[in-house]
């Protein structure tokens, strides 16, 4: 199933135009034509089969109808971490972890970030081709960038944990996890999270986490996460 991606549509839609750039890539780049059938979400559940109902040079009507809507998950991850230096490695993490099915993504400034600024744009475009990729209905909530400060006053639900480097104790991720729970997990950047940093998190609630024996990259951490979420909460 070739699965495409607009919100501007809702269960009791019976057809959707698509503007002067949309109608370009559905035509000319993906050769779409009139009576061909396509499958869209509106990234928060829903599915519509369409089939092409008019093509011109600067618009393309598409008559939709409902065809189902997949449940919420039982269980949400959350991950709030710091972009890695080399954007490349960041748009990797995001790419991979809505291809995993992750619900939310906070990019996060903290003391020792390298990169300070983000396109979220780009980063937008990245998870909606990787839902549209891997067939899923719903698109991840990817935030604005946030201050470490500022995403500790965020109202968060279940499980909060965060994945450091130092030498402190910690209890295993895999351990921490069961099904039917909602889980977020604050990531640093390469430097690390700060001293300060992690003592503020600790009286927010959070708890040290081990990923691990290995060091890992900051965008491998945050897919090690999403796989033994996914491990634990699809078993």
């Amino acid at each position: 199933m070739q699965l495409f991606y607009y919100s501007d549509i809702s269960p009791e839609s019976n057809s959707l135009e698509l503007d002067k750039e949309q109608a370009r890539h559905m035509t000319k780049v993906l050769r779409k034509k009139v009576g061909d059938q396509v499958h869209i979400t509106d990234g928060v559940g829903n599915l519509y089969d369409g089939r092409i109902h008019l093509v011109t040079s600067n618009k393309c009507t598409i008559a939709i109808a409902f065809a189902k809507a997949d449940p919420p998950p039982a269980s949400k991850l959350h991950i709030a971490i710091a972009p890695t230096k080399m954007n490349d490695r960041m748009e990797w993490f995001l790419e991979k972890a809505t291809e995993m099915g992750i619900s939310k993504i906070t990019p996060l400034l903290c003391e020792h970030s390298e990169r300070k600024k983000i396109n979220p744009a780009r980063f937008q475009k990245i998870v909606i081709s990787a839902m549209k990729q891997s067939n899923q209905l719903y698109l991840p909530v990817l935030e604005e960038l946030t201050s470490f400060t500022e995403f500790l006053k965020t109202d968060l639900n279940g499980l909060k944990c965060i994945a450091h480097c130092e030498e402190t104790d910690k209890k295993m991720l895999s351990q921490l996890l069961h099904k039917d729970q909602d889980v977020t997990m604050i990531i640093g950047p390469e430097g690390d999270l700060s001293l300060t940093e992690i003592q503020m998190a600790l009286e927010n609630g959070f708890i040290p986490t081990s990923l691990g024996s290995k060091r890992l990259r900051t965008e491998t951490a945050g897919v090690y996460t999403a796989a033994i979420f996914n491990g634990i909460t699809e078993s």
